[in-house]
């Protein structure tokens, strides 16, 4: 079930998330992304925010779905962005062998760990074969929510690896690194790009 009150914090800091995450150019793990991806494919960006990732998708050709669980950030990406998502939360994943690439960065970790390996399966089946599925999460332990209310679900590299292989993920490179977030606080992620 998709947390009310972590979608009310995104609606209420839309414009300071959409400043936070501002960028004139894709980052390192989009590059690669897009390079593995079928040019000219479709791909769905699960967890849009302001649609800044779909905005160079949509540049560099692909055919994009974007989806967002809050309304305040699909105005964003709609006005600024020119991308016209989809108001969807995770559980209205229902599409099959539809992506040639799925970019679920630090979306999924609103997820709680009871929905996460449904979700994961019912990513695996909106890929086409081969497809290219990359996600970003924070490491830890856990479910709690942060400083500003929002809920996360927090995973160590092998948890997530094994639920990717449990759904039938292939995995193709790991990446980390840590950042300083919306709530103010340094956190470790971890980025993982697979394929089905």
């Amino acid at each position: 079930m998709t947390d009310k009150k972590t979608i009310s914090i995104y609606d209420s800091k839309s414009c300071e998330y959409a400043s936070l995450t501002n960028v004139n150019q894709p980052s390192k793990h989009l590059n690669a992304f897009m390079k593995e991806v079928t040019f000219g494919g479709t791909v769905l960006d699960l967890g849009c925010g302001p649609g800044v990732a779909s905005a160079f998708l949509k540049r560099e050709g692909f055919k994009v779905v974007a989806t967002d669980a809050s309304l305040e950030m699909i105005k964003i990406a709609r006005i600024e962005n020119g991308i016209d998502a989809l108001h969807q939360s995770f559980d209205d994943i229902s599409w099959i062998n539809s992506f040639d690439g799925i970019w679920a960065h630090f979306s999924l970790l609103h997820a709680s760990q009871e929905m996460f390996p449904i979700h994961l399966d019912a990513l695996y089946k909106a890929l086409k074969p081969n497809g290219v599925f990359t996600i970003g999460m924070k490491i830890g332990n856990g479910e709690k929510r942060d400083d500003i209310g929002r809920f996360y679900a927090y995973y160590s590299e092998d948890q997530l690896l094994q639920y990717l292989k449990n759904s039938g993920y292939k995995i193709d490179e790991i990446n980390y690194g840590e950042d300083v977030g919306l709530d103010g606080k340094l956190a470790s992620w971890i980025i993982i790009r697979s394929h089905a």
